[in-house]
C-alpha cells in the first residue's frame, strides 16, 4: 500500500476563505499531485471545524475554521484525521461534536478522540488486499485531554500506548503512530521524545510521527523504523511570521518495501507548494543537519541552547506564580507549564535536581 501522511491541517484567517468556497486549486495548487494513487491519506486536523464562540479557558490562540473544511479534505483525498491535538477542543464539547458531525457527513474518518479517556483509546484500522495497517494517535496534556467523565483527545501514556502498538502488531503488517507534543519550533527531540520515539518502534511500531512542533525535526532510521521528530505544518498558511512556520514534510510511505520519501513543502500566499530549486534545496539540507546530529551526538547540544533560550520565560512563570499578588492567570500559567510534558521537558532541562552536583572523583 501507498501511504501518504500529513501534518497539521488548519485554515487561518489568510486560507479560510478559500476553504469556505472550496477553491482547491489556490489552497493546495501542484501539491495535489501527492495525492494521486494513494491507498490511504492520514492528516492531523489542528482546529475544531464549528460556529461555537465559546473558548475554553488556555494559553494560546483557540483554533476554530468552516465547516466546508471537512469538504475540501474529502475532495482532496484525506481518508482519516487524526484528531489528538491540543487545538481540537479550543471551542470544548459544542466544538468537538460540531467536528465529527463535519467529518462523519463527509465520510471521512477519525481517531486519537472520544466520549471519554476510555473511549479515546480506539485506534483506526485499515484493510485492503488482505493486509491490515493501524494508526494510533495521541498528544501531550496540553487542555484537550480526555477525561473520565469528558469527552477529549487521547492522552499519551508511556504504558498504554506502547502496549497498544504491541496489540496492533498481532494483527496489522504496519502500525503507524503520530505523537502530539514536544517543544514548538525546537528542531530537536528532548531526551524524553528521543526515549519515546525509540520505544515505540520497539514495540512495533513502523513509523512515528512528532507533530506539533511546527518546524521540520530531526530524522532516524531505528531498529528498521523511521522516526521523525517534527514534520512541520502542512496547510497553516500565514498564522505566525517565523521561518520555521514556512516548510514541512509530507511523508510518502511504502507498506510494502518499508520506504520512506519525505517531500518537502512550501508555504505561499493563501495555499502551499511543493518546495523547488534552491527553496528545496535549502529545507532538504538543513534536514539533514538536524538528523545528522542523532548521529553525532551534537543533538543534545542543540536541545540544551534552545531550552537556554526559553530561560528567561520559564524563570518569569517561576517568579510571578510565586508572588504574593499572584493573579489567576500567573497561577494558571505555572500550572500549565507543570502540566503539560513539552514544558517539563524545559524544566528539566534548565533546572537539574542538586543530585547532578554531587560528582565522585575517581
Amino acid at each position: 500500500m501507498k501511504l501518504l501522511l500529513l501534518g497539521d491541517i488548519c485554515p487561518t484567517a489568510a486560507s479560510a476563505p478559500f476553504f469556505k468556497v472550496k477553491d482547491i486549486s489556490t489552497l493546495f495548487t501542484d501539491t495535489l499531485s501527492l495525492f494521486e494513487g494513494k491507498d490511504l491519506i492520514v492528516a492531523n486536523l489542528e482546529c475544531a471545524l464549528t460556529e461555537a464562540t465559546e473558548e475554553i479557558k488556555k494559553f494560546g490562540p483557540a483554533l476554530k475554521a468552516p465547516k466546508e473544511t471537512a469538504e475540501v479534505l474529502r475532495e482532496i483525498g484525506v481518508d482519516v484525521c487524526a484528531l489528538a491535538n491540543n487545538h481540537v477542543f479550543d471551542f470544548g464539547t459544542k466544538g468537538l461534536r460540531d467536528t465529527l458531525a463535519a467529518l462523519d457527513e463527509n465520510g471521512i474518518a477519525y481517531t486519537g478522540v472520544g466520549e471519554n479517556e476510555e473511549d479515546a483509546k480506539r485506534d483506526f484500522f485499515f484493510e485492503k488486499d488482505g493486509k491490515r495497517i493501524c494508526v494510533i494517535a495521541a498528544c501531550e496534556h496540553e487542555y484537550s485531554y480526555a477525561l473520565q467523565n469528558r469527552m477529549g483527545a487521547r492522552g499519551y501514556d508511556e504504558y498504554q500506548i506502547p502496549e497498544a502498538v504491541r496489540r496492533a502488531k498481532e494483527s496489522c503488517e504496519r502500525v503507524i503512530v503520530l505523537y502530539h507534543g514536544g517543544k514548538e519550533f525546537c528542531p530537536y527531540p528532548s531526551p524524553r521524545i528521543r526515549r519515546i520515539g525509540q520505544a515505540l518502534v520497539r514495540s512495533g511500531a513502523d513509523v512515528v510521527l512528532f507533530q506539533h512542533s511546527h518546524t521540520i525535526g530531526a530524522y532516524e532510521a531505528y531498529e528498521g523504523g523511521h522516526i521523525l521528530y517534527g514534520q512541520g505544518n502542512f496547510h497553516f498558511v500565514k498564522l505566525l511570521d517565523m521561518e520555521e512556520w514556512k516548510s514541512a514534510l509530507a511523508v510518502e510511505y511504502d507498506t510494502e518495501s518499508g520506504d520512506v520519501t519525505f517531500i518537502p513543502i512550501a508555504e505561499g500566499e493563501n495555499g502551499i507548494a511543493l518546495a523547488k530549486g534552491d527553496q528545496h534545496d535549502e529545507i532538504m539540507a538543513k534536514f539533514a543537519a538536524y538528523s545528522k546530529s542523532l548521529a553525532d551526538g551534537k543533538w543534545r547540544e542543540g536541545w540544551h541552547a534552545f531550552c537556554e533560550s526559553k530561560k528567561k520565560s520559564y524563570m518569569n512563570t517561576i517568579c510571578n506564580a510565586a508572588r504574593p499578588d499572584s493573579t489567576e492567570y500567573d497561577n494558571a500559567a505555572f500550572a500549565h507549564n507543570l502540566d503539560c510534558e513539552a514544558h517539563t521537558d524545559v524544566w528539566r532541562e534548565l533546572f537539574p535536581t542538586y543530585n547532578h552536583t554531587n560528582c565522585i572523583e575517581e
